[in-house]
């Protein structure tokens, strides 16, 4: 097995996921419902298909904030690629699956893209404010459409990484 690199182009209820490998060949090519156990599925199907999976995803908020929770909570590199970088490759025919395409390519190809990952949750004596507890942002500048929020109450599903049973992690 090799190198596997999957692309999310993501949507309010939908997206639609590409996995290539390292000669940009399509592996999988799936439209998957925003919801949690569908997400689960094509986290498992795309893992089984290599051993080092890099994801790329084309939001940063909003409909890609459950598929960024999950991944970051099964420890897997998660890199935001611009929709000025998908745009330049799009051409005529633009479709989910194209840009799912063009969104792991891209991770592929671009070196120097730092993954997200979430900053470390305070400890409850710790004296910093709630919102703090809470920020998630990518190791990278913010993306122009805007930075990640800043508290659950502004942004819920980030909660759902330390509450909910199937994506919470178990203390290491």
């Amino acid at each position: 097995m090799a190198a596997i690199w999957a692309g999310i182009d993501a949507g309010k209820s939908h997206h639609h996921c590409v996995a290539i490998d390292e000669s940009g060949r399509r592996l999988l090519s799936r439209r998957v419902a925003n919801d949690e156990t569908e997400l689960l599925d094509l986290l498992a199907d795309v893992v089984d298909l290599g051993d080092k999976v890099t994801w790329g995803i084309d939001l940063a908020d909003g409909g890609a904030a459950l598929p960024i929770a999950i991944l970051l909570n099964h420890d897997q590199p998660v890199h935001y690629i611009s929709g000025r970088a998908i745009h330049r490759y799009r051409g005529e025919g633009k479709t989910d699956a194209r840009d799912a395409a063009v969104i792991a390519d891209q991770v592929r190809v671009r070196r120097t893209c730092s993954p997200y990952a979430p900053r470390t949750r305070p400890s409850p004596t710790s004296r910093s404010s709630p919102a703090a507890a809470w920020t998630w942002s990518p190791t990278a500048p913010a993306p122009s459409t805007g930075s990640a929020p800043s508290s659950p109450a502004s942004f819920p599903v980030w909660n759902a990484c330390w509450t909910s049973p199937t994506l919470a992690r178990s203390p290491s």
